[in-house]
């Protein structure tokens, strides 16, 4: 799995950007959490890049960018959680869940669906 680090703010902008020609799969992941560890793993044991060719993944460290975490929260209306997964499509979070919520499978959807309908 090839994450993007999410690092600044600045890329918040560029992400938005990015959506109009992608959809982007934000990770807000807590290193002190055991569930965010256990979510994480899940994820990364299960993604198939040539199932999610479209989409671009971004990885957050929230404990080491938590001002950046509640700017996400902000940004794109949702609550602040870890861990968290959100896609981003055309500048708006078009999948957002947390914890055990979080479904590799629905993930695929959406960003399939959501490639889709750009073209």
């Amino acid at each position: 799995m090839n994450w993007f680090e999410l690092t600044s703010a600045n890329q918040l902008e560029a992400i938005k950007a990015e959506s109009h020609q992608q959809p982007v799969i934000i990770f807000k992941h807590s290193t002190r959490c055991s569930i965010s560890r256990a979510v994480l793993d899940r994820v990364e044991r299960n993604w198939n890049q040539s199932e999610l060719t479209t989409a671009k993944p971004y990885f957050l460290d929230l404990l080491e960018y938590r001002p950046l975490s509640n700017q996400i929260a902000v940004e794109f209306t949702v609550e602040h959680e870890s861990p968290q997964a959100i896609v981003i499509w055309q500048g708006k979070p078009v999948y957002a869940k947390s914890h055990f919520d979080i479904d590799l499978n629905e993930i695929k959807r959406v960003v399939n669906v959501e490639a889709i309908s750009k073209n």
